[in-house]
């Protein structure tokens, strides 16, 4: 099925190897940053951390299954390139933790970067729903397949658009680090829903057989719309799931901020009201008193001018 996996397979170890020690630079450089992070006031959450390093763990799982010849565990290397590893590690909000740990003079271009015009039409649902559904029609239904297991460089190229693509769209569901404009949550609802018929509709020709351009046998194309149909369904389970726990961790955050705010208000109509009626009782201008509650509106506490 893959003569130039079979003529290069020494090469390929070596290449899986590289790439295996590769995955360790990203995670000692977020290990390091989370432990400053953690040392801050604000801190760092350990299952964010622990979420980035699975991340990595299954990206690397799925070097292998990825340049087999089994189009099964071709199919399985895809899930876990473009659908499991993503999810993961933007639950570990590297961009967040980037902007925390950063110098100013890194920090800002960052920030330019996630605000930019590139980076809103990148994101953008439509952008995004064909990178992930469409790319995967355009390799199992043209002659795409057939073309990245004659060239290798194009088979990475592949690997690359489905691991970019899922990491983009996971962010855009339910990432929790910063950037551009992301739409309301019925629309990620919509796009997920489209998303996941997409997949599904995949999974059944492929299962079925029909408008397959992949030589492969049909028993292993059967395989492989199965594990597309089930596993994909997992992974899109995992993402609503995260879409519902950032929702409400958001709104939840908001109700406090709303409730300090609130809180912080009364009591300075408290105070300005008992010193009012202080000031009846003794020889204290009242607008001497009006000033000094109103410069506590205007001087608030130095976490609330970092909101």
């Amino acid at each position: 099925m893959n003569t130039a996996h079979q003529a290069g397979s020494g090469v390929i170890s070596a290449d899986m190897l590289l790439a295996i020690g590769a995955l360790a630079l990203p995670a000692i450089v977020y290990l390091i940053a989370a432990q400053r992070c953690h040392r801050q006031p604000r801190g760092w959450n350990h299952w964010r951390t622990a979420s980035f390093i699975v991340g990595l763990i299954i990206l690397g799982m799925a070097l292998r299954p990825s340049t087999s010849d089994s189009f099964q565990d071709h199919m399985l290397g895809h899930l876990l390139l473009g659908m499991f590893a993503p999810l993961a590690l933007v639950l570990g909000a590297p961009m967040t933790l980037a902007l925390r740990t950063t110098p100013a003079s890194v920090a800002k271009p960052l920030v330019h970067l996630l605000r930019s015009r590139p980076a809103r039409i990148t994101t953008h649902p439509a952008v995004l729903l064909i990178a992930t559904v469409g790319g995967l029609a355009a390799l199992y239904f043209t002659p795409l397949f057939t073309l990245t297991e004659r060239h290798g460089a194009l088979h990475m190229v592949v690997h690359a658009h489905f691991f970019v693509g899922g990491y983009l769209f996971a962010w855009m569901i339910a990432g929790p680090d910063p950037g551009p404009d992301r739409p309301s949550v019925r629309m990620r609802l919509a796009v997920l829903g489209l998303a996941i018929l997409g997949h599904a509709v995949i999974a059944q020709l492929l299962y079925a057989g029909l408008f397959v351009a992949v030589d492969a046998p049909p028993d292993e194309l059967r395989a492989g719309g199965t594990l597309m149909y089930y596993w994909g369904d997992i992974a899109e389970i995992l993402l609503a799931l995260a879409l519902l726990l950032t929702c409400v961790r958001t709104t939840g955050d908001s109700a406090l901020a709303r409730g300090h705010e609130t809180t912080r208000v009364v009591a300075a109509v408290r105070d300005r009201t008992r010193a009012v009626s202080d000031c009846r009782r003794s020889a204290t201008p009242v607008r001497q008193v009006e000033r000094a509650g109103r410069s506590r509106f205007a001087n608030p506490p130095d976490r609330w001018r970092d909101r």
